[in-house]
């Protein structure tokens, strides 16, 4: 096996356990915030992608199934901080929006997100960090491609 391939190899498999430790230490952030860290996810979700939102594009950015995204926005229906509507461009599709509440507790996430940030990459040179995003973007686009019908 090549030197390339051999990092390639410790790259793929570091992206999923990091992936793995990153949800469970921001789980436990926002337990703080009385919600489930199943419906603290899609609330986020919904906030940074706008109103109006359909629940697929929530699922897609949260990286779980439409279907099973449905009880978690049951739940946050319930909670009072997600609208569900039907989509006036569409009868059979709904949309999300956040009500109020939704939308403050929303911003209160984010902004405890940002120390919890902060504090994990405050050793990594915001350069390295930069260019870290961008290769997993492109990862992200090569993926993308290749799933694409």
């Amino acid at each position: 096996m090549s030197s390339y391939d051999k990092t390639l190899m410790s790259l793929t498999h570091t992206l999923i356990h990091v992936a793995r430790s990153y949800k469970g230490a921001a789980d436990a952030l926002t337990a703080d915030f009385e919600l489930s860290h199943a419906s603290a996810w899609p609330l986020l979700m919904i906030s940074r992608l706008g109103d109006r939102v359909r629940p697929s594009q929530v699922a897609d950015a949260v990286g779980i199934e439409p279907p099973s995204l449905v009880r978690i926005i049951d739940q946050l229906v319930a909670a009072g901080l997600v609208l569900r509507q039907d989509d006036a461009s569409d009868r059979r599709a709904r949309i999300l929006a956040l009500t109020p509440e939704g939308t403050q507790m929303a911003a209160r996430l984010e902004k405890a997100l940002i120390p919890f940030r902060r504090e994990l990459f405050k050793d990594m040179p915001q350069a390295d960090v930069e260019a870290a995003v961008r290769v997993l973007i492109k990862l992200d686009q090569v993926l993308a491609e290749r799933s694409a019908p």
